[in-house]
């Protein structure tokens, strides 16, 4: 499957439209995207950015479902996590939670690695151009938690929405 993956520039404004609702229903809908996600959090727990995520199990099965609802909700489903959000754009809210953390470029690519690892093992029945418009969005949206560079220096990205997203 061939998904693109672009380096994070340091100054670089970021922008990046949300995943079609069309991935949400091809993916199963809700469980189709929670079997997605918990595949995904499973190996990002044996990867090299586990040291990011609890070590506790119990601790990490939240994480695994409060990001499916994140990810349920942003892809066009049901609104199921706009308590966590607290109000806040989804996507912002996201962002503010990963300040709290020295994400590096190649953080970010293991992560995406991952996730490609994912849709390759639970995302085979969905339409490639499908799977294309879900990844614009992760590759785009995840260069804005990368926040620590190999200078040391930190920097948070400016970054556009499309409009069609809200």
């Amino acid at each position: 499957m061939e998904l693109p993956l672009s380096q994070v520039r340091k100054g670089e404004e970021v922008h990046f439209k949300n995943p079609p609702a069309a991935f949400f229903d091809a993916i199963g809908g809700e469980e189709g995207m929670k079997e997605l996600m918990y595949d995904f959090y499973d190996k990002i727990y044996e990867s090299a950015i586990a040291h990011y995520f609890p070590q506790d199990e119990a601790e990490f099965d939240e994480v695994k479902f409060k990001n499916s609802k994140f990810f349920i909700q942003i892809c066009g489903g049901p609104k199921v996590y706009e308590n966590e959000a607290k109000g806040m754009n989804l996507n912002e809210y996201m962002i503010r939670v990963h300040d709290n953390f020295s994400i590096t470029e190649s953080s970010r690519i293991e992560w995406l690695g991952t996730m490609r690892e994912a849709l390759a093992d639970k995302a085979q029945h969905v339409d490639i151009e499908l799977i294309k418009a879900f990844w614009d969005y992760l590759e785009h949206f995840s260069k804005l938690t990368v926040n620590t560079f190999a200078d040391g220096s930190t920097y948070y990205a400016a970054y556009t929405q499309a409009k069609e997203d809200g």
